[in-house]
């Protein structure tokens, strides 16, 4: 199955949520329905009771029985359409989400290892411009010691110099 992109499943959750907010208006209209049947049925109940009262109170009662019966069958039928209704949408929504966490866990992990690949590639520019100058100044302050060194050495082999020849012509 192709991957659904967000805007087609944000449409598609937004239509099953329009569908769903429909339900409650479409239970109401089935209760009017079944409000005005009830209804017509007392009318039909009145007209039944006259007869039955007159002897026929057996078809009162086959009236009665068909009646429970068929709003038995349509309430059951109803309750059962709405369940399963209900499941397919919850079903479907828990699948929509499973696949979204699924692809916001992988996009988190690829940001998170191309700014761990950034770090460590800014970190090791910085270590070996660091260790450069590191180098640079070492080399530099050898340099100056070396010649710090030389000069002490000059002085002190001048010096030497000067006490030989001051024992030299003390002899």
């Amino acid at each position: 199955m192709a991957e659904k992109s967000l805007e087609e499943r944000v449409a598609m959750l937004e239509a099953r949520d329009e569908i769903l907010k429909q339900l409650p208006d479409r239970v109401t209209a089935v209760e009017e329905q079944i409000l005005q049947l009830r209804d017509e049925m007392r009318a039909e109940f009145s007209a039944s009771r006259a007869k039955a009262r007159a002897g026929e109170e057996d078809v009162v009662r086959t009236l009665r029985d068909e009646i429970r019966e068929g709003n038995e069958r349509v309430m059951q039928t109803l309750r059962e359409d709405i369940r399963e209704g209900d499941e397919r949408v919850v079903q479907t929504l828990r699948e929509d989400i499973r696949e979204g966490d699924e692809r916001v866990v992988q996009t988190l992990r690829e940001d998170i290892r191309e700014g761990d690949e950034r770090v460590v590639q800014t970190l090791r520019e910085d270590i070996r411009e660091g260790d450069e100058r590191v180098i640079q100044t070492l080399r530099e302050e050898i340099r100056e010691g070396d010649e710090e060194t030389r000069r002490f050495m000059r002085v002190l082999y001048e010096d030497l110099v000067e006490r030989i020849e001051i024992l030299g012509g003390k002899h």
